[in-house]
């Protein structure tokens, strides 16, 4: 380990909140069985970790954030995912872009909560592979792998908010009956996000799903509607 990720993970643990630390496992499912299994927590809140990594992505090495991705503790992991996304963005050729989106995608299993898949994929994956073959995405919803699976839907956020809902429509079908409750959020929320830039592409794909989709998955897409919608479409009586 270097002196700076030495450095990183004694910042994280001066930023320790002990009651942030019992809460967290709670509220991030890592119980037995539950999704995010044995991860650890500090209690860190996270203006702390994004501080931090703004202070150190222009001079830290992908080893350097490869240590700390294999870290046991969650903001530790989620400090490194947002020195990834802060060191992407300043990039200038498509060259040092693959280099980090090739880290990004070799260290799946390490972005492994919900919360480390929706801070990052859209910022690196979405934004690289917009004018990009986007078959990996459909690889990603095949496994049989949670977070790649989220990583898929999520990382369409960034085609969405420049018009492109294709691929995030597909996608959306394809998860659309996924056995988890976080793969029906997620599905949902970027329905609803086609829906604030184009009501009736979402409501295209709601008038074909909405009577067997996930109740998650539905109430998520439609949360921004109009009330009487929402309650036609929740009943299954759309006219």
């Amino acid at each position: 380990m270097s002196l700076l990720t030495e450095q990183i993970k004694a910042s994280l643990a001066d930023k320790s909140i002990p009651e942030k630390a019992a809460f967290f496992p709670k509220f991030f499912k890592s119980g037995p069985g539950e999704y995010g299994e044995g991860d650890r927590f500090l209690g860190v809140k996270v203006p702390e970790q994004r501080k931090i990594a703004k202070s150190v992505f222009k001079e830290i090495s992908l080893s350097e954030i490869s240590v700390l991705l294999h870290d046991e503790y969650h903001e530790v992991r989620l400090t490194a995912v947002y020195i990834l996304v802060y060191w992407y963005q300043k990039l200038k050729t498509a060259s040092e872009q693959k280099q980090l989106v090739d880290f990004y995608l070799s260290h799946l299993n390490f972005i492994n909560n919900w919360d480390l898949v929706d801070s990052s994929c859209h910022h690196i994956l979405g934004h690289y592979f917009i004018d990009k073959d986007k078959s990996l995405f459909y690889e990603l919803a095949e496994k049989d792998h949670l977070w790649s699976q989220r990583v898929a839907m999520i990382s369409t956020y960034h085609w969405i908010k420049r018009g492109f809902f294709e691929d995030a429509l597909a996608l959306a079908e394809k998860l659309l009956f996924h056995e988890h409750d976080l793969i029906h959020k997620a599905v949902g929320w970027m329905l609803r996000e086609i829906g604030n830039k184009d009501f009736e592409v979402e409501m295209g794909f709601l008038r074909k799903h909405y009577q067997t989709m996930p109740r998650t998955a539905l109430r998520y897409a439609i949360e921004k509607f109009d009330p009487d919608l929402r309650k036609k479409l929740l009943a299954g009586e759309l006219d």
